[in-house]
């Protein structure tokens, strides 16, 4: 008996002293899974050596305590069918003890336990275990199960924060060398996961469209004891709900109610302004917009806090939340903040955003690496919308030289000609691959197309109209490189009524095409060229539709040869047309008409038309 002691003492402390061990490493993420695995391996060799003997209930305490510390690391790690075998086998050696069948169904097999593990007649051990199989079940993502057995194990959550005395037990447990440790407070587990599993239960019904019921169990959630990070992602969910039942008041209520339960609460900062953006509150867009900058910045500057052994994301693993839970990279948010300045107005603000973004991709900063909830534009498209964005505020030899980067990128690479072929829903690999390496190459083409559009802006801008031509000239030629073919027609050069069919880099080409030819029909009518000045004028209008800048000036070419009657007619037509920004994601600022070079007086004109008008 007294050798029996000796090595039940001799494994106490080896439990205690990987219990130790493995609470005190620090270090980065690797080096921590690392760790992990190794006390993982220890703790399951160590219990192989102590499940050596027979099943005894004054046994139990040290047994199901390495059962506790081996597969909580197993699940840190994520290796869930390891703990889920090893939680198996101690379950089946717990009936045993107490005279029951451990042959019998999961349902039945699992129920059995949970109900043992409410009675503490063995060891309130079996509770601490039921607790890591629920861990598992929820870090695999295994919330059927969860609900089937939901009541139960949230009976046995409630039983042990009603214990009494529990603090002094832990205390006495950290003083004695003959009570076997535990690698994390079974409090504190059982805590994380009744809020998680709410939580999870909640976006799976969220992104199932069910809100309310969602909303339901998130406010439950909210009132949980859990830590303010947790707590906060229940209010910002909350948000997500209401947002979808078109509450957007409401959810910016709970979006606040995040943050200030927990200040890094990023993503309800980002859902707010998603709600801004849905409002139409411009202001307040910005200012959320450049605070959830500042915080990514301090975040990915911030040294990692040393994580605990099981951390919320670990038993949070499903896309639908960690969808909602995303935010784009700060590299994103800067360039979102500096396309709006500029669209709104906002150019010098605008400018030294883009500056900024400049500034970041070419430093290879680590953030600009994260994943993303919207992949950020190519390079040339950074370079062409800070381009445009330098000309607005007037710097014309800055946008010219983003501008030369570009075609001298591109330029070589360029192909002749590239037909486009209306999609036939083909889905074999070759066929990908192929349609994969004609957008490049339209990509490429754009981007250089895109970039002599700004030069000739910039020299519209300097009054040099002669190479203003030129470069409109270049940016045409590009573009009728580009042959449009319906399925039984032969390749076209694609028109106003090719649209939907073609996708945005046709509705893209269109643009330029028809900003190109107005800029060089303006040139043309500088210089007195009218007959062409008219003639790319109603090209341009052909192209682009709706092309504020065309129509005006082509009412101007009709006014100076005489044919004031049409001139009118096309100035009354420009008038009733909608300005609106171009809806192509793709650089956006570079598709806007020009904000400077020769400008028409809409007053003047407005004069000459009502003198056409008889007494």
């Amino acid at each position: 008996m007294h050798k029996q002691t000796s090595f039940i003492n001799g494994w106490i402390q080896d439990n205690n002293d990987l219990a130790n061990k493995c609470k005190r490493f620090k270090g980065g993420v690797v080096q921590v899974q690392n760790h992990l695995k190794e006390c993982s391996f220890e703790f399951h060799k160590l219990l192989r050596i102590i499940q050596g003997i027979p099943p005894l209930v004054e046994h139990a305490d040290l047994e199901l305590s390495v059962v506790y510390n081996a597969c909580l690391c197993s699940v840190a790690h994520h290796q869930f069918p390891e703990a889920e075998l090893v939680l198996r086998r101690a379950a089946d050696r717990v009936l045993q003890m107490t005279g029951a069948d451990p042959e019998i169904s999961d349902t039945v097999f699992w129920k059995t336990v949970f109900e043992l593990a409410r009675s503490t007649a063995i060891t309130s051990r079996v509770l601490y275990v039921a607790g890591v199989q629920w861990a598992v079940w929820l870090a695999s993502s295994q919330l059927k199960t969860i609900e089937e057995f939901q009541d139960e194990l949230f009976t046995l959550s409630e039983i042990l924060a009603a214990e009494d005395g529990n603090e002094h037990r832990k205390n006495d447990c950290a003083k004695s060398s003959t009570t076997p440790l535990m690698v994390m407070d079974p409090r504190r587990l059982f805590e994380l996961l009744a809020i998680c599993t709410l939580i999870a239960q909640g976006a799976e019904m969220l992104n199932e469209g069910q809100s309310s019921e969602a909303l339901a169990v998130l406010q439950r959630a909210s009132s949980l004891p859990a830590p303010r990070k947790l707590v906060a992602h229940t209010h910002m969910l909350s948000g997500a709900c209401f947002t979808l039942m078109n509450c957007p008041q409401m959810a910016l209520h709970c979006y606040k109610e995040a943050l200030e339960t927990d200040p890094q609460c990023v993503c309800a900062l980002y859902q707010s302004i998603l709600v801004y953006r849905t409002l139409g509150n411009l202001q307040a867009e910005l200012q959320a917009l450049r605070l959830l900058h500042s915080m990514m910045l301090s975040t990915a500057e911030a040294s990692p806090a040393d994580a605990p052994l099981l951390s919320p994301s670990s038993l949070l693993p499903s896309r639908s939340l960690k969808s909602l839970l995303s935010v784009p990279s700060a590299l994103s948010l800067l360039h979102c903040l500096a396309q709006k300045c500029v669209l709104q107005g906002r150019v010098l603000e605008g400018v030294e955003h883009f500056l900024d973004l400049l500034a970041s991709l070419h430093s290879g900063e680590q953030y600009a690496m994260q994943a993303e909830v919207s992949p950020l534009p190519r390079l040339p498209e950074f370079y062409l919308e800070a381009g445009a964005a330098l000309l607005m505020a007037q710097r014309p030899a800055d946008c010219m030289a983003l501008c030369d980067e570009v075609i001298g990128s591109t330029l070589e690479l360029l192909p002749k000609k590239l037909v486009l072929e209306e999609e036939e829903g083909k889905g074999d690999t070759e066929a990908g691959a192929e349609a994969t390496q004609e957008d490049e190459r339209m990509r490429m083409l754009l981007w250089t197309g895109a970039a002599y559009l700004l030069q000739g802006h910039c020299h519209t801008h300097l009054k040099d109209w002669k190479q203003a031509v030129t470069h409109y000239t270049r940016c045409i030629n590009l573009l009728v490189r580009v042959l449009f073919k319906q399925r039984g027609c032969p390749p076209q050069i694609p028109d106003a009524d090719v649209d939907a069919k073609c996708g945005t880099h046709l509705s893209v080409l269109k643009r330029l095409k028809g900003l190109s030819l107005a800029g060089r029909g303006i040139s043309f009518l500088q210089t007195e060229q009218l007959r062409e000045a008219l003639r790319d004028l109603q090209l341009s209008l052909h192209a682009l539709p709706g092309c504020v800048g065309a129509g005006l000036w082509r009412g101007e070419v009709l006014w100076r040869l005489g044919r004031k009657q049409e001139a009118a007619a096309c100035w009354e037509e420009t008038w009733s047309f909608a300005t609106r920004s171009p809806s192509e994601k793709s650089f956006l600022c570079t598709l806007l008409e020009p904000q400077s070079g020769p400008v028409l007086d809409s007053e003047e004109l407005r004069h000459r038309v009502k003198e056409l008008i008889p007494p």
